[in-house]
């Protein structure tokens, strides 16, 4: 399957290109991180860190660019929307179907009506907006609500909506742009946080900026061990053929079918992409309980998502010498700098030995080393505040060296925090609160299947410059 002529992927700005001696080029960059060489012949068709597609060769290239996260597509031509049909699965809760359904408007919209206990009452909705509705008799959640709304869909292409996301046919329409290039199975938006209250409670407020739905400002490739791992199904747009193939979602899952579906895809050889700068608004909860209740809900998903796929539910991604860097500097100890620092020459000179022969070759390994330092921190940090909380409750009685590490982990969970969102105590203390709701998930779930795939770290051969986020954890 070839790319469109003219279709162009533009190299990102956080990618190296260096010369090579031969007339080349070389790039260092991508999630994870990668060095890719160019020929000659192939260098020359980048030009303005840009690549067209009009044969064989600059096909080639750009697929290259793409699958290694090195460059993102550019001047995407938003679909027909009569070629686009919506579904939205429903289970009561009309006054968000209807303010779902009113920024549909113009869409060709299949709403699926889980079994609501006022059934009237959400079809009076779908009523007033003219949408299709389709009326389940028995429930069957989220997943096989959707599927059931896919056998009906007609048209190429398909969008999923939750009923209590806003999204505008204007950016549907722009998404599904991306199935331009036939490999794309599947795109998802950035979806925020968002509530109408002018006074909303303070969980409220840290969930807008703070969803766990939100994966970030950077354009990827989707796939396990990616800057982004997963989407969510609360705003996607597919290939209905492809999705169809593919068996459409695991309708006997009840949390973590998004996962699920797109890690399939990208099993299958498919492509999911991730187009931050296109939103689409999720109502937050409005109530304590029914915030941490969902986040404790999609941590049970985790062992579930590890029996079906392996360590790609891994919570952290590290390479040895990182990890016993970053393990040593949360430590503080008096042995952690020089730990630290002989584990980041080692990163280093694996790095260095990786990379082509380019001017500024070591330069360029210690930053990546140290970048990837960095990361480790991060994940080792969320591990021990977020998804082994129960063990660090129980070794911070027992060890003082554990309880300098907790510390040391909210040091770098607030840098973190400052860094991403807009710092607040309230902002602090949602974060806590997602990690324990979460992690409780996560022990539950692994209790359950007497399995503890999704509490195990995977290590890495060589140093890693992609991590998931706090988000990415699915």
């Amino acid at each position: 399957m070839t790319l469109p002529d003219g279709f162009t992927v533009r190299v990102r700005d956080d990618v190296r290109l260096r010369p090579t001696p031969d007339g080349g080029l070389s790039l260092v960059g991508g999630s994870p991180l990668r060095s890719m060489r160019l020929t000659p012949a192939a260098a020359g068709h980048v030009r303005n860190r840009q690549v067209r597609v009009g044969d064989t060769a600059t096909d080639l290239i750009a697929r290259r660019l793409l699958d290694g996260n090195l460059a993102d597509p550019e001047g995407l031509t938003p679909v027909d929307p009569a070629e686009l049909t919506v579904i939205v699965p429903a289970h009561d809760r009309p006054q968000h179907l209807h303010r779902c359904l009113a920024a549909l408007d113009g869409l060709s919209v299949i709403v699926v009506d889980d079994a609501s206990r006022d059934s009237d009452a959400v079809a009076e909705v779908v009523r007033r907006h003219s949408a299709t509705l389709l009326a389940l008799t028995e429930n069957r959640g989220p997943a096989g609500a959707r599927n059931a709304g896919l056998v009906r869909v007609t048209t190429p292409y398909v969008a999923f909506v939750d009923s209590d996301v806003t999204a505008v046919p204007t950016m549907l329409a722009q998404l599904a742009g991306h199935l331009a290039d036939p490999r794309v199975a599947l795109a998802g938006p950035l979806v925020r946080g968002h509530t109408d209250k002018a006074r909303p409670s303070w969980f409220e407020r840290h969930d807008v900026t703070a969803s766990s739905l939100s994966l970030g400002t950077r354009a990827c490739s989707v796939r396990p061990g990616a800057a982004v791992g997963w989407l969510p199904s609360a705003c996607l747009v597919a290939r209905t053929a492809t999705l169809r193939e593919a068996g459409g979602f695991a309708a006997d899952l009840r949390v973590g079918e998004d996962v699920d579906l797109v890690w399939r895809l990208v099993e299958a050889g498919q492509v999911v992409r991730y187009q931050p700068d296109l939103e689409a608004l999720h109502e937050v909860r409005d109530t304590v309980r029914g915030w941490l209740g969902r986040k404790l809900v999609y941590g049970t998903g985790g062992a579930e998502l590890g029996r079906r796929h392996g360590d790609a539910i891994a919570p952290a991604v590290l390479s040895p010498a990182m990890a016993t860097a970053a393990a040593a500097i949360l430590a503080a100890r008096w042995w952690s700098t020089p730990a630290a620092l002989a584990s980041l020459v080692w990163g280093s000179h694996a790095v260095d030995a990786a990379l082509p022969d380019v001017p500024g070759r070591t330069g360029l390994a210690i930053r990546i080393a140290a970048r990837g330092l960095g990361w480790s921190l991060r994940q080792e940090s969320a591990l021990l505040l977020r998804h082994w909380w129960p063990l660090t409750v129980v070794a911070c009685l027992l060890s003082r060296t554990a309880r300098r590490m907790v510390l040391a982990a909210l040091v770098v969970d607030t840098a973190v925090a400052l860094h991403e969102t807009d710092i607040r105590p309230t902002t602090l203390l949602g974060r806590r609160l997602d990690d324990l709701a979460y992690g409780t998930g996560l022990w539950l779930g692994a209790a359950r299947s007497r399995s503890v795939q999704c509490l195990t770290p995977r290590f890495a051969r060589q140093p890693r410059a992609s991590v998931p986020t706090r988000a990415n954890n699915a």
